[in-house]
């Protein structure tokens, strides 16, 4: 078997959902609906989803929000890039990764030479692809690894530079280097400040982390 990632920019209103706006998204078809899992600036995202398919229901909290669709986005018929992976027998594995105005496909071929060929029809009717990886494979997981995109939670500029200013002081080695309020002195806040900062630094980075400890 042989796995490729193919990146399509400006194929679908879901790719045009991320576009410009920093937010990611994943989905999942149900073949009655769509759900999609969406992290960053989540109201442009759910706005423009909306007036694409419509929106049932949806969950927004800390920059990330479930939605469920109205209908499935091939309904709509804007993307169209799928025959060509159903003309050359390519499975297209879920879930679909939109950002940044493209589209993310998860590709894979019993022989190589299928997945060659899609590409090359793809190109021959200038549908701006782009082979992210190609590779063998012996056999399939479940989802691919996440990207340290995905992986690394959103921390405030503030949260960013005290845990960088507390790890290069050496608050982290053993024994300790420095003290929360050296940190606080040198970022110019008082040390409980300092200490909150850290604190919400470190409790994202250990929700985030910990499911793949």
């Amino acid at each position: 078997m042989h796995e490729a990632i193919i990146s399509v920019d400006g194929i679908g209103a879901y790719a045009d959902a991320t576009a410009g706006t920093g937010a990611r998204i994943k989905l999942w078809c149900t073949e009655q609906r769509d759900l999609l899992s969406v992290v960053g600036p989540t109201e442009p995202v759910v706005r423009r989803v909306e007036a694409a398919v419509g929106v049932s229901d949806s969950i927004e909290r800390d920059r990330k929000a479930i939605i469920v669709t109205d209908d499935c986005l091939v309904d709509h018929g804007t993307d169209a890039i799928d025959p060509y992976f159903e003309r050359h027998d390519c499975l297209l594995l879920p879930p679909l990764r939109y950002e940044a105005g493209s589209k993310q496909c998860r590709v894979l071929a019993l022989d190589p030479s299928a997945l060659t060929a899609c590409y090359r029809d793809l190109t021959a009717d200038d549908v701006p692809v782009t082979v992210e990886s190609k590779r063998a494979v012996e056999f399939v997981s479940p989802s691919p690894s996440p990207t340290l995109d995905e992986i690394v939670p959103d921390l405030t500029s503030r949260q960013r530079d005290t845990l960088r200013m507390a790890y290069d002081g050496g608050y982290y080695r053993i024994p300790r280097e420095t003290t929360t309020r050296a940190i606080a002195d040198r970022i110019g806040v008082d040390r409980r400040t300092a200490e909150e900062h850290l604190r919400r630094a470190e409790n994202k980075l250990i929700e985030a982390l910990i499911q793949y400890v």
